[in-house]
């Protein structure tokens, strides 16, 4: 991607936000836009500033970081935006996602793992570190011990095998990029699959689409 990345950066200690930004503008097609170091002024800065992505602190003073995604999304702002935090828990993945996040970054990842989510989430695709990821596929199983039978999709609305498998990597975490490579696909393919299930499910974002998979048992 050669387009300039353009970042704000929200987080309420000055040496984690100093560190990011060496990292990021270490970095030919990414600039520092604006600094916050507080909810509120992550919502002014990115209102004023348009930038293509907020890197958020997840616990912040004057709106938590899932706040400020949630302000962000009810506002209709297109935005990417990754969630950092030092917590690998379920509770705050899955907040995350709900409230509208692109991604779910770990402060302690490596410089490769942070600049590939970054890259990742302003192409359009999601990130969630390592292990994250799993947390979804555990979503989608962990009701599967229920006795009582799962609903089916109607005829009409059977997923392909392709579909299938666009479906396991989405929930994986994986980008359109990801998929394309794992598949052996073009990435303009693998983003026509991508729209064709999403469109097939009614579901707007991986949150749904997780749901929505758990409800008709698809993978």
């Amino acid at each position: 991607m050669n387009q300039t990345i353009r970042v704000v950066l929200a987080d309420d200690h000055f040496f984690v936000r100093d560190g990011i930004k060496s990292l990021l503008e270490s970095e030919k097609n990414i600039v520092v836009v604006g600094e916050a170091t507080d909810g509120l002024e992550a919502l002014e800065i990115v209102t004023t500033t348009n930038p293509d992505l907020l890197i958020v602190d997840i616990r912040m003073p004057h709106h938590t970081g899932i706040e400020v995604v949630e302000k962000l999304r009810n506002l209709n702002n297109p935005v990417k935006i990754i969630v950092l935090s030092m917590h690998e828990s379920e509770e705050y993945v899955l907040k995350s996602i709900k409230a509208g996040a692109d991604g779910y970054l770990l402060k302690g990842s490596s410089k490769e793992e942070f600049l590939k989510a970054l890259h990742s989430v302003a192409n359009g695709g999601k990130y969630f570190t390592g292990d994250i990821s799993s947390i979804l596929i555990n979503q989608l199983t962990s009701s599967s011990t229920s006795l009582e039978p799962k609903p089916t999709l109607a005829e009409d609305l059977t997923i392909t095998k392709r579909e299938k498998e666009i479906l396991t990597l989405l929930l994986s975490g994986k980008g359109n990029k990801e998929i394309a490579e794992a598949l052996e696909i073009s990435k303009r393919t693998a983003e026509v699959h991508r729209f064709n299930l999403m469109k097939k499910l009614k579901v707007k974002n991986l949150m749904e689409l997780s749901n929505k998979a758990t409800e008709y048992s698809l993978i």
